[in-house]
């Protein structure tokens, strides 16, 4: 069994052997600055000593809130160094309840906060009873002369910190040495679509276990630029890019935060440029905004090189199939063309990228398999990945030499798998079903959430609620297609879980008997319907209509629109729900939900994936104009 280290071991280890090694890139006041390792070890060091003067407790938790950059990485690791518990925040979070919960849930007592996201902090601190302190990154985005009562600036954090460590260095190696593996790095907090979102438990040996298995699929040379543009809060950015690169002796650059995220998103072609990364972290809305401006670049030069473009766009992806295929006897000729083009026209489009790009790993949400043949057609592969926060995240990924299109990649070892139909039963390879793990990247629970954390990891097996299945023909792969239960997906990547919502409003509507909510990475939220058609019917002969006419229809459409509009901005439940993931469009069933039908399983559970298939045309309708209108004709069908 491989010896259970914690984040403290795993820095310890490779800061000292690599320690003259780039391991931070940030551009201050017009000019990239470099952080070594040992300097970031230094730095933990003195953050850590700091907190600990203050009177942080091991065990304490401390909420992070900043934009992606070098300090969030310092301050991170100094709180673990005095065995603090870290709670990240994401930037996306407005001032108000969803910050309010979080950090209340959490029993932060600390919160590190960047310049540009202390007015929030500042907002919700009367909300916030158990914080202590909150400590500011920045010296210059305010005026500190005004500090407000109980807040401290990071340089002053430091200078404690090198007192500290003068006078009781012992103390704080002895905090950080008595730090164990089962001991809580994290608390990450779900999307979720109610105000309770779950906090999601990683250890430090999930971590560091979670590292190792991410380097059994892919690797990355000594050396190595990673340009991180996914927020810090995310695992994914912890184990792909933080600890990943710190292991190969890698460094990580940082996109230059704007006075929004949208400033910041604009930075992005500037710091690749300036940065000429080898590698990045991304999603697929931000690789599909790559091709279209390459795509866009090459208009630009004429109809003649547009036209040799995708000539030679065309014989690539013909030579490279699905990768693992890519060649062959029959595909010989093109291999010389490619060669031909690489240097007429690839060549060019990888130099606006920085020259030096090796690949991408798409994860967040799933990769189309177009995209990945367009960007490995110009030398740039965009490898898909798989995983979630509760498996810290990576469960697999494609590779340089290792990859097939249209999978989410080889599964990472040591970890088991099996693929489970909606009783809990394994099903044979090639067979769709719900993706089960067990490992050591595993979380440890939800935090204060006992029923949904056995719920979740039974018998140490965490069911993901994302469906997929085995490659039939290398059980290695493992392509996920889709959600097997309750987890759905927004077109930006983002996972959330619909059951508050079908669930409130099914119990709370007499004109409605089951909900289900979907989102497969589409632009909008759509809604399935099984009406109550009898208290509709009722409700509309109150009102003096029909209800088998067609206005009476319609009154019943609207009374359910009404229902569902009852959870937005002005209804009796405004704010139960984030309302960006509340349904654009309705689809109402003409068919019940039953277990005869398969729609329901032995329990009476609706199986979401029986229903988006049994109503799949109508789930594409609802994604078209005229579908998009409640009073389709199909609705009012179905009633």
């Amino acid at each position: 069994m491989a010896e259970r280290t914690t984040i403290i071991d795993f820095v310890e280890k490779y800061t000292h052997q690599f320690a003259d090694h780039a391991y931070l890139r940030e551009k201050v006041d017009g000019e990239w600055k470099v952080i070594t390792q040992e300097q970031t070890r230094e730095t933990a060091y003195r953050i850590g000593a700091g907190l600990m003067s203050l009177g942080l407790q091991k065990g304490d938790k401390i909420a992070l809130l900043s934009e992606s950059r070098a300090m969030w990485v310092l301050a991170e690791l100094g709180a673990l160094y005095a065995g603090a518990t870290d709670v990240p925040l994401s930037v996306n979070l407005g001032e108000g309840k969803d910050l309010v919960f979080r950090i209340n849930h959490s029993e932060s007592k600390w919160i590190l906060v960047s310049g540009n996201h202390l007015p929030k902090i500042r907002a919700i601190l009367p909300e916030c009873p158990a914080v202590e302190k909150v400590i500011v990154f920045d010296d210059t985005a305010f005026d500190y002369n005004e500090l407000e009562p109980g807040e401290i600036r990071m340089s002053e954090i430091m200078a404690m910190g090198d007192e500290f460590l003068k006078a009781h260095r012992e103390e704080f190696v002895a905090r950080f040495k008595s730090i164990g593996p089962d001991d809580y790095a994290n608390i990450s907090y779900t999307s979720g679509t109610t105000a309770d979102p779950k906090g999601i438990l990683l250890t430090h040996r999930n971590y560091t276990a979670n590292v190792a298995q991410g380097n059994s699929v892919i690797s990355i040379d000594e050396g190595d630029v990673m340009l991180i543009i996914l927020p810090l809060d995310h695992c994914f950015a912890h184990v792909a890019g933080m600890y990943t690169m710190m292991y190969y002796g890698g460094s990580i650059a940082f996109v230059p935060i704007g006075k929004n995220a949208l400033a910041t998103l604009r930075n992005v072609p500037t710091a690749i440029s300036e940065v000429r990364p080898h590698v990045m972290l991304s999603v697929p809305a931000l690789a599909r905004n790559f091709k279209k401006n390459i795509e866009n670049g090459i208009k630009k030069k004429g109809p003649k090189v547009e036209k040799l473009f995708n000539f030679a766009l065309k014989n690539a992806i013909a030579y490279n199939k699905e990768y693992y295929n890519r060649g062959g006897f029959v595909n010989a000729w093109r291999k010389p063309l490619m060669a031909l083009f690489d240097k007429l026209i690839f060549k060019n489009v990888r130099e606006s990228f920085g020259g030096r790009m090796k690949f991408f790993v798409g994860g967040g949400a799933l990769l189309d398999i177009e995209l990945q043949r367009f960007f490995c057609a110009v030398g740039m592969p965009m490898f898909q990945g798989y995983g979630l926060t509760e498996a810290t995240p990576i469960i697999c990924s494609n590779s340089p030499g290792h990859a097939i299109f249209g999978s989410s990649g080889r599964l990472v070892k040591p970890m088991d798998i099996k693929i489970c139909d909606t009783d809990g039963n394994e099903v044979p390879i090639g067979q769709k079903g719900e993706i089960v793990i067990r490992g050591e990247n595993v979380m440890a629970g939800y935090w204060k959430n006992p029923k949904a954390t056995a719920d979740t990891v039974i018998d140490g097996w965490l069911h993901t609620g994302d469906m997929g299945y085995i490659c039939p023909f290398d059980h290695d792969f493992l392509y996920v297609v889709g959600r097997f239960k309750s987890l759905l997906i927004s077109s930006d990547g983002e996972k959330y879980s619909p059951e508050g919502f079908e669930d409130s409003l099914t119990d709370g509507s007499k004109f409605i008997n089951s909900v289900v909510l979907h989102n497969n990475q589409d632009p909008y939220t759509m809604v399935l319907i099984v009406p109550d058609k009898g208290s509709l019917k009722e409700y509309v002969q109150s009102k003096g209509l029909d209800p088998d006419s067609r206005d009476g229809k319609i009154a019943m459409l609207d009374k359910i629109q009404e229902e569902i509009d009852s959870y937005k901005k002005g209804g009796k439940h405004e704010g139960m729900f984030p309302e960006r993931w509340l349904p654009s469009a309705v689809v109402i069933c003409d068919e019940e939900f039953t277990i005869a039908n398969k729609m329901l399983n032995s329990t009476s559970k609706i199986v979401r994936g029986k229903v988006e298939e049994h109503y799949a045309d109508r789930i594409a309708y609802a994604y078209t104009a005229e579908g998009k209108l409640l009073h389709n004709e199909k609705n009012i069908a179905s009633l």
